[in-house]
């Protein structure tokens, strides 16, 4: 298994955290922006066409719950299972930049920042 660091390359586009992931870790994936796979990703692909690094880069939507291909129904059951909140995850790295996100998520060893009030799966 991988080592948990710091890096801000494994910002997934959407504000995951790859770098702790356990898939990630285990070489079961190379990470959002190397992830070949992932095409069926409307976030990655909506960044890619557009250039941005993450949904931060974003000047259509300040708030990603308004962006359809940010919150969708597979994104609100992703995070309800995995006491994942994507939307914070934004704006952390809004607010703190992406190296110090990719350290502050290293140091928590979370691929997300959870969801108030309810249990892990992961």
């Amino acid at each position: 298994m991988k080592p948990i660091s710091a890096d801000k390359n494994l910002v997934a586009h959407c504000g995951l955290y790859c770098g702790a992931c356990r898939a990630y870790l285990n070489s079961r994936c190379p990470g959002c922006h190397e992830n070949a796979k992932a095409s069926w990703c409307k976030v990655k692909a909506c960044c890619a066409e557009h250039g941005y690094s993450t949904c931060v880069d974003c000047r259509e939507f300040a708030d990603p719950k308004l962006c359809g291909k940010f919150s969708n129904v597979f994104s609100k059951v992703f995070g309800v299972l995995f006491n994942s909140n994507r939307a914070a995850c934004i704006e952390k790295i809004r607010t703190t930049g992406l190296e110090e996100y990719a350290v502050f998520m290293a140091e928590k060893k979370r691929p997300s920042l959870p969801r108030r009030g309810q249990p892990t799966l992961f």
